[in-house]
């Protein structure tokens, strides 16, 4: 090949390449390469895609806040009363988790609009955490060693259901 043929990565100027972004038709080596189901795009087109899904305003993060944080206090609520039915108890949290979680997110949704954003599903989980607070400290002073687990069990389950939720992640197809 001579010299006047070669071609370089925009980003890796030292790294000889013939691949090119399907959008942008910019240059890239293997390391800046993103696999799409259409082919090879650049780290900046694909940036720039998920850009497009981030439809959350100022308000939604305090607001998805204080609604996660509310439906979380109701929800560890119900768990923490819950947990005083003995072996259904546990089943009642084990289900009863995923299911607060389900309407967290669905609350969230609707106060939301239904926005998303990476950041905003993050925030939305610190408010699941925080709702929960109250209870997992009673729990903790009062030596409660099953109230606690079941406060813990709650937020295992429902944290990453709200969040799946959300964000619209299958984890089964």
């Amino acid at each position: 090949m001579s010299q006047s043929t070669l071609t370089y990565c925009a980003n890796h100027p030292t790294v000889e390449t013939s691949l090119r972004c399907n959008r942008c038709d910019k240059l890239i080596c293997a390391r800046c390469a993103v696999k799409m189901p259409t082919g090879y795009r650049c780290k900046e087109c694909v940036k720039g895609q998920l850009k497009v899904f981030d439809t959350a305003e100022w308000l939604d993060y305090p607001l998805g806040f204080l609604v996660a944080g509310l439906l979380s206090l109701i929800a560890s609520l119900v768990i923490s009363l819950l947990g005083n039915f003995g072996i259904f108890g546990w089943l009642f949290v084990i289900a009863g988790a995923p299911t607060a979680g389900v309407i967290i997110a669905e609350g969230i949704r609707w106060a939301t609009r239904k926005h998303r954003s990476r950041a905003l599903f993050i925030t939305v989980c610190a408010g699941v955490v925080f709702g929960a607070l109250p209870f997992l400290v009673a729990q903790l002073t009062l030596f409660n060693i099953f109230g606690l687990i079941f406060q813990v069990i709650y937020l295992v389950l429902a944290i990453p259901t709200v969040y799946s939720r959300l964000s619209g992640i299958q984890l089964f197809r």
